[in-house]
């Protein structure tokens, strides 16, 4: 999800050439105003000021088991389960 209409078109190219369009969706949204109810994995790419605003939507929609995956940022005092490193 993301509101550039630019990122979700690189998006949805690069999981054409990836194979992967089946098993992924993009979606040009507010994440703030998006129900994230149905979600089973949310991935964030953003600045951690955004991270810690997004916490309690994260808290409240989410069912428990949903993974929240945050490329490079944290989310302040919620620790991680895992931390992978390339």
């Amino acid at each position: 999800m993301d509101i550039d209409p630019v990122r979700i078109k690189e998006s949805n190219e690069n999981a054409r050439k990836a194979g992967v369009t089946n098993r992924v969706k993009f979606v040009e949204q507010d994440f703030f105003k998006t129900d994230l109810s149905k979600a089973t994995v949310v991935t964030l790419y953003l600045y951690p000021e955004l991270n810690l605003r997004l916490r309690p939507k994260l808290f409240r929609e989410l069912r428990t088991g949903t993974r929240i995956v945050s490329h490079e940022f944290d989310m302040d005092d919620w620790k991680p389960d895992n931390v992978g490193r390339p």
